[in-house]
């Protein structure tokens, strides 16, 4: 069933790709033939073949998502937060319960606790893009209604996955950079740190978790 749907999805982008393609030259005015050496040039069409066999490969998990479903299980965090650079950081607890999603493709963190007396929730999803060669992240939580999205590499000199994001700051109504460097330093020990650049301003480190199994 699965390799139905599969053939007829590409069969469908291919289409349309050719639909859109013809549809572009018509409305393009008529130009002079390139030269035989500009076409020599020219990269081979893909073949249907071709293209399932990107697609197969885009939609299989690699050993990026195997290292993501070895975080699955129950955690327990201790978080530090400083609300401006010059601030003492306030501490706080929480829970979270990690698992892999969509047959393995992504993975979801359920985040519970609590922030200055109120409960806290908060989810986030990790996956590695393998088109793009990155890690893609989004998070959302209760002591908001935005939206994180962000991407990252491994840095082989902070020895963990650094991300770079934006997100929007109620203060000013204008978009702050974010940059997270998750690191795991044990099978039972993982450590992520986020660092804020607020409109105008410098970076400075807003948060630290440590998470223990």
């Amino acid at each position: 069933m699965k390799k139905i749907v599969l053939t007829l999805f590409i069969a469908s982008w291919i289409v349309g790709a050719q639909a859109q393609a013809t549809k572009e030259n018509a409305a393009k005015p008529a130009e002079a033939k390139p030269r035989a050496a500009a076409t020599n040039e020219k990269a081979p069409a893909k073949t249907p073949e071709d293209i399932e066999k990107i697609w197969m490969e885009y939609m299989t998990p690699g050993e990026e998502h195997a290292q993501l479903a070895a975080s699955e299980g129950d955690w327990k965090e201790e978080i530090k937060m400083w609300m401006s650079p010059d601030a003492e950081p306030t501490q706080s607890t929480a829970t979270v319960v990690v698992s892999m999603i969509l047959e393995g493709r992504y993975q979801m963190s359920i985040h519970q606790g609590d922030f200055n007396g109120m409960p806290f929730h908060g989810q986030g999803i990790t996956g590695y893009d393998k088109a793009l060669k990155k890690y893609v992240s989004t998070w959302m939580d209760n002591m908001g209604t935005g939206v994180l999205f962000s991407t990252g590499t491994f840095n082989p000199k902070l020895g963990g996955i650094e991300f770079f994001g934006e997100q929007a700051d109620p203060i000013t109504g204008k978009m702050m950079k974010i940059r997270e460097v998750y690191t795991v330093k044990s099978e039972s020990e993982h450590f992520m740190e986020m660092y804020t650049t607020p409109h105008g301003g410098k970076e400075y480190k807003n948060m630290e978790i440590k998470m223990t199994r």
